[in-house]
């Protein structure tokens, strides 16, 4: 009998072991192959074919970069890739920064924002039991790196870089998928002026999605990014503020209101310019960009067929133009 017992539970050691041995965090590198950019403002992508006999859930984000090196980076996942070449030039939000025939964009089919990174923000780690699931039956079948060299001066003696990001993944199933919904305007800012980049989008998938955390994004006019969950009764809940020249990590939700068809999702930059002309949305240091990141996870279903929110911004689109009310003026453009 004693014998059995020890057979039984040298059994179940080893049933033990070997699923938290297949169940275990694991890391892999995505990182720039050790590029040498040549150009300034330049981006550049590089992708990885992920496993489609196996689906794989990302629960953390490492940089391996400095802002010293990189304005900031992105990680796409895509259906198809914008190329099948190991690098090549890409531009900001999926649009190519030239029609030259050696440019592309980081995805060619089935684009979405994963993670993006900014001003030296530390790693992240996502609440435990969601994850980014890609792989298997997930659209996602390659991840996009890609890097936004402002700056080259540092590669001029024929250094090169390997910015990147290690992913934390495991192969445990998750029933709370993670996914980001990017809002963000277009538009032009008047010079010596402050204005306001605005943008809302309403849910209409029968959903319901869970907000985790935010990320905001300008250039260098930025002085505030708020975003807000608008309910059907219009009572506004900010989600998230947050002055965009600070360290551009994702932040816990200042709310976690479940947000439902119907709702709408807003966003609003506040830009303050004292140059002496025009500034435009576009991929440069001396253009602008006006973006908020919702990263939320939903509950055994998929993540949301809209991953983008945009409207043509300042001056062909503002909220009260959109038909919102109650509009929290103060709040949403000071901290």
């Amino acid at each position: 009998m004693k014998v059995k017992h020890l057979f039984i539970f040298g059994l179940f050691f080893v049933i033990a072991v070997t699923f938290s041995h297949s169940y275990s965090i694991d890391k892999y590198s995505l990182l720039m192959p050790n590029v040498r950019p040549n150009t300034p403002e330049l981006y550049l992508c590089t992708p990885v074919k992920v496993d489609s006999a196996k689906s794989y859930y990302i629960v953390g984000f490492e940089p391996n970069t400095t802002m010293a090196t990189a304005h900031h980076m992105l990680l796409y996942g895509c259906t198809k890739p914008g190329s099948r070449r190991p690098v090549w030039n890409c531009g900001e939000m999926a649009h190519a920064m030239d029609s030259g025939s050696d440019t592309a964009s980081p995805c060619s089919e089935g684009s979405q924002i994963i993670y993006a990174w900014a001003r030296d923000a530390p790693k992240l780690i996502l609440p435990d039991g969601v994850g980014f699931k890609v792989g298997g039956d997930s659209p996602i079948k390659y991840l996009v790196l890609q890097v936004h060299y402002a700056h080259i001066d540092q590669f001029k003696d024929g250094s090169t870089d390997d910015s990147g990001i290690f992913l934390h993944y495991t192969l445990r199933p998750h029933n709370k998928l993670a996914g980001v919904l990017l809002l963000g305007t277009a538009g032009k800012i008047p010079p010596k002026s402050t204005e306001f980049m605005e943008t809302a989008c309403v849910i209409n998938e029968n959903k319901t999605i869970y907000p985790i955390a935010y990320r905001t994004h300008t250039h260098s006019l930025g002085r505030v990014v708020s975003g807000y969950l608008i309910n059907r009764d219009n009572q506004w809940t900010e989600l998230g503020k947050r002055d965009p020249l600070t360290p551009q990590m994702f932040y816990p939700v200042h709310n976690r209101t479940p947000v439902t068809v119907g709702d709408t999702l807003a966003a609003r930059c506040t830009m303050q310019s004292n140059r002496t002309t025009w500034t435009y949305i576009g991929a440069t240091n001396e253009d602008e960009m006006c973006n908020f990141y919702l990263m939320y996870y939903v509950d055994n279903e998929e993540p949301l067929d809209m991953k983008y929110c945009f409207t043509g911004g300042p001056p062909n689109y503002y909220w009260k133009m959109g038909g919102l009310t109650n509009i929290p003026e103060r709040e949403a453009s000071t901290l």
